[in-house]
């Protein structure tokens, strides 16, 4: 009987060897990746950790809103100048452990605008410096590149489609909340502006009118977190020149409390990007002015 019992476990034990030429997944489970899907792996998931979505997925937008999704030629655009303009940056300034470290974790494109209650439109989102999504993708005219470096009050629904506005400033802008959670900054910016801030109107407020209060922009007078962020945006993606019309335009008669405000916000941003990060603020905007420049010359349909 033992002799029976050991033979019956020894055969046992061999009919449960797997069959290794067979896997335990099911095939269908495993996404098909396309040219476009695989260079985006090689450039952003690989280096970055990061997960870009063009597809819509429905788990990764606001299912209050009704978009469409991005179409492909205009998602391998904006992909493109994304990394060139944006994420390259970062790197060629502050180095790819540093992006690698701090970067957003998911993109998410979308087609169509987003329109808030008050009847604005979104630029972007992020999600607890974790997902930005970016919309309005279909509306890229990749045969007619425009970066406005020059005029911050060129009119943003005028065509072509500004990149700077629409795109690239929204990039930093979103980027910098990731740094300012993570490491934060004086509380002597918030007492800069005290009691000037929109917190419920700030959609009424005109750029052009936003800098005699001490605002870079209308969306900056909404409250101090979002005020340092687009100090801080506005100033790397802007040229002298854009940035003198608005420190002009902060000042009215005599009254030159709008620009020596916005004056002492950027010093502010100044000291921190370098002391909390090591960050050159001047040595950044000179990095992010020459590839937002570049942006007109890119290959925008050749992946490489």
């Amino acid at each position: 009987m033992l002799i029976a019992a050991a033979l019956m476990a020894l055969s046992s034990c061999y009919k449960d060897e797997p069959d290794r030429s067979q896997s335990i997944y099911d095939d269908a489970d495993i996404p098909e990746r396309g040219e476009f899907d695989m260079w985006l792996m090689k450039n952003f998931t690989f280096p970055y950790n990061i997960e870009f979505n063009w597809l819509y997925n429905d788990k990764l937008s606001n299912n209050s809103y009704n978009v469409i999704p991005a179409g492909i030629d205009n998602s391998k655009a904006i992909a493109i100048l994304i990394k060139h303009v944006w994420l390259d940056a970062y790197v060629e300034d502050a180095g790819a452990d540093f992006i690698r470290k701090n970067t957003f974790r998911v993109f998410q494109l979308i087609g169509s605008p987003q329109y808030n209650s008050q009847g604005s439109i979104v630029l972007g989102t992020a999600e607890g410096g974790v997902q930005v999504t970016l919309f309005r993708i279909n509306e890229l005219d990749t045969e007619n590149i425009y970066v406005n470096q020059d005029d911050p009050y060129r009119n943003h629904y005028d065509l072509p489609l500004d990149l700077n506005y629409w795109y690239f400033h929204t990039m930093h802008h979103e980027f910098c909340h990731i740094l300012t959670q993570k490491k934060n900054y004086t509380t002597d910016f918030q007492a800069i502006s005290a009691g000037k801030y929109h917190a419920a109107d700030w959609v009424n407020v005109k750029d052009v009118d936003a800098a005699k209060e001490g605002f870079v922009t209308g969306y900056a007078s909404g409250e101090y977190n979002e005020d340092f962020a687009e100090v801080y945006s506005t100033y790397v993606t802007s040229s002298d020149t854009a940035w003198q019309a608005i420190l002009a335009n902060g000042v009215d008669g005599d009254d030159t409390s709008g620009r020596d405000a916005i004056v002492a916000k950027l010093n502010i941003v100044r000291t921190y990007l370098s002391d909390s990060w090591g960050i050159d603020l001047e040595s950044l905007r000179e990095v992010v002015l020459r590839r937002s420049a570049e942006a007109a010359s890119l290959d925008l349909k050749t992946l490489k």
